[in-house]
């Protein structure tokens, strides 16, 4: 008998959770349709590319791309934390992975459109040239191309949303 209020109580609670979501999922939609601030001009400038949705547009610019200045691609990656880190120490010299100093949930993100880049832009340069360097190799070699290709897609929407030139042989939503 308890456990059952239990498994109510909690599936009501989900219920509650996902309308909320539902309801800022579509005032976030709105937000991209009407308004004309700088951010949401971005977000809808990146959801234009296909493999980019609203809430991956949304996180990139909101929490990275339109509050600060990015010099160059170096800081563009710093940030986000998906800089190599070497280690040289006399004769000896290898790769420790990725920094993993910036924003985790942009990192996290980058990775995932990473992964969804590959599936709905396959003829871009970069897909290409994931494909030619890592699409052979084993499943670690390919998780490490993915960060890579994670960094470099993570500069050229830099470039994107800044000079407005599309990511060589990407492709825009219909």
């Amino acid at each position: 008998m308890g456990l059952k209020k239990r498994l109510l109580r909690e599936y009501e609670r989900l219920e509650m959770v996902r309308g909320q979501i539902k309801q800022i999922e579509a005032e976030r939609a709105d937000l991209v349709k009407t308004s004309e601030s700088a951010d949401v001009v971005m977000v809808r400038q990146l959801v234009c590319l296909r493999g980019i949705g609203i809430g991956s547009a949304w996180l990139y610019v909101m929490e990275f791309f339109s509050w600060r200045e990015f010099r160059n691609h170096r800081q563009v990656g710093a940030l986000a934390g998906l800089t190599p880190t070497p280690y040289q120490s006399g004769d000896e010299a290898r790769e420790r992975g990725i920094s993993k100093a910036g924003n985790r949930h942009v990192r996290s993100m980058a990775i995932q459109i990473a992964w969804a880049w590959l599936r709905y832009q396959p003829r871009s340069k970069l897909s290409r040239w994931y494909e030619q360097r890592f699409g052979a190799g084993s499943r670690r070699l390919r998780k490490i191309g993915i960060v890579a290709l994670a960094r470099k897609l993570l500069v050229d929407l830099w470039r994107f949303l800044g000079t407005g030139v599309i990511p060589e042989g990407a492709e825009l939503k219909a």
